[in-house]
């Protein structure tokens, strides 16, 4: 336990540290509704297709990627068997609508490193909020013992920015952030658990006011137990579509090519649009990119996957 606690620690230090500069360098090197279903889908890493299915608006642009560099002062770290192409690092993504629309980008990124196959289970409308809807916890310990990942990417976004059900407590009051935390803190006892990562993506702000108020609640309050639990990777998604001054943004730099795009959606002005979703996915990937390079796993070259 005490390998696997510092090999997370290297990768929380290694995201932290690659959130505070240009991401464009990396870019030339990287990356050349609703259901009411749960969306279940498997993708190994030498698969040419995806199994979950993408909007035909959602064009994805044509992946590459080089082996990300650890730090000099970084040791690789015995944590379990090395991913390789023949036994690959198996990650798990689950979680809300974000998740869902993420997911299939996160997966070909994920490709080009020849070490990884991915699961992707989602359901719409969904989060820790309201079990009675969909009960994520039971969900998550009927599936993490089934798939048996090395590495779990989770998203529960705006959904949760409601009373909790059985409480009846607005968000912003004391009683909501302590069951909210409660919920959160469980969720990643049971997922950064027996040499797991946990890559837990944060809530984005919206473009109304009182939305925002109640989202910055939740995002709070997963902020706290990301700080108490250590080995969680936190991806903060609140900050990577922000503006300048902090607040609400319609446009963004995109990191890959350092343009400014718009990244939300036209319907709500809250969820990504492909764009979006392509960024988000792009720091999702080097995260586990990180983690499998701490892992000992030799990423594949940029001709990897050219197609």
């Amino acid at each position: 336990m005490r390998r696997i606690y510092l090999r997370r620690r290297v990768v929380v230090a290694i995201v932290a540290l690659a959130a505070g500069v240009s991401f464009i360098a990396l870019a030339q090197a990287f990356l050349g509704g609703d259901s009411t279903q749960t969306k279940v889908a498997s993708a190994a890493s030498t698969d040419d297709t995806t199994a979950l299915s993408v909007p035909a608006s959602a064009e994805v642009t044509t992946t590459t990627a080089t082996p990300p560099s650890l730090p000099p002062e970084t040791t690789v770290v015995d944590a379990g068997p090395i991913p390789t192409r023949a036994d690959p690092a198996r990650v798990y993504i689950a979680g809300d609508s974000d998740a869902g629309s993420f997911a299939p980008f996160v997966s070909r990124l994920l490709r080009a490193s020849g070490v990884v196959a991915t699961t992707v289970d989602y359901k719409v409308s969904s989060g820790l909020a309201r079990p009675d809807f969909f009960d994520w916890p039971a969900r998550l310990s009927v599936r993490i013992p089934k798939v048996n990942p090395d590495i779990v990417i989770v998203a529960f976004g705006g959904n949760d920015a409601q009373p909790i059900h059985g409480l009846n407590k607005q968000v912003d009051t004391p009683e909501w952030r302590a069951e909210y935390a409660k919920r959160v803190g469980a969720v990643m006892d049971l997922l950064a658990n027996d040499g797991r990562t946990l890559i837990w993506v944060g809530v984005p702000n919206d473009n109304q006011p009182d939305t925002t108020a109640r989202l910055k609640v939740q995002d709070e309050v997963v902020r706290a137990q990301v700080a108490t639990h250590s080995g969680v990777v936190f991806i903060d998604s609140w900050n990577i579509f922000s503006g300048l001054d902090g607040g609400y943004a319609q446009y963004v730099v995109d990191p890959r090519d350092g343009v400014s795009k718009s990244v939300r959606s036209d319907v709500d002005g809250f969820h990504l649009n492909t764009t979006g979703a392509e960024i988000l996915a792009f720091h999702i990937a080097r995260a586990v990119e990180f983690d499998l390079a701490s892992r000992g796993a030799a990423l594949a070259s940029a001709s990897s996957d050219a197609g």
